[in-house]
């Protein structure tokens, strides 16, 4: 965990409404629960609408699962994979998905949807916005685990600046309010190797999906 000086840990304002807790998600076995999630809705490379192949792998879990085909970027309850309900999310995430939300001031967060991404190196998420929920008014929360990555993080319009900040094992984001559909992305991860999820990063982004 980092901390400043004195002890505490550092958050990293990123816009009105967006933060960076750094190492929020530090000692939590978050790592073994997605390989739990994962045996029983395997990570899969998804289509575009346009037919090309995602290059980061998903998976999900909780009552909704965002996918992505021909047909368009929708949330299911089923797993088009396997047929099945998505697995529940587990209590570790949940809980630390609330937690984030309420230090950065978004407080009654409950999420039903937790998108999983798993990045190889070479691979990236290009800028885009996170609208494909039935409302704005809840924040997102993104953890990341495993190798480093640079994250992008702009404004409302596909042309506002954006900045670069790099995320550690352990480091969550979270944005709303005001900043609910800023832009954002990841560059190209770069090659390397982590203790806890090797050659690899993965990504919870945890959402409210549904209507409440």
């Amino acid at each position: 965990m980092e901390t400043d000086l004195f002890g505490n840990r550092r958050d990293e304002p990123l816009a009105d409404g967006a933060m960076i807790l750094r190492g929020f998600a530090l000692d939590r076995d978050l790592v073994g629960l997605v390989a739990a999630i994962a045996h029983a809705a395997p990570f899969r490379q998804m289509l575009t609408p346009g037919g090309k192949k995602i290059g980061v792998e998903m998976t999900n879990c909780g009552p909704l699962g965002w996918i992505s085909d021909r047909r368009g970027y929708r949330y299911e309850t089923l797993d088009p994979l396997t047929g099945k309900a998505w697995p529940a999310m587990p209590q570790a995430f949940l809980a630390l998905a609330r937690q984030a939300a309420g230090h950065a001031g978004f407080a009654d967060f409950t999420p039903d949807a937790c998108l999983i991404n798993r990045y190889a190196p070479g691979v990236k998420m290009g800028l885009h916005q996170d609208r494909d929920e039935a409302g704005f008014d809840a924040p997102i929360v993104s953890v990341s685990l495993g190798l480093p990555a640079v994250f992008q993080f702009g404004g409302l319009d596909r042309k506002d600046a954006v900045r670069r900040h790099e995320l550690r094992h352990g480091d969550v984001v979270v944005w709303g309010g005001p900043a609910r559909l800023a832009w954002h992305g990841i560059l190209t991860l770069k090659p390397g190797a982590h203790p806890a999820t090797g050659q690899t990063r993965i990504n919870l982004t945890f959402r409210q999906a549904g209507q409440r």
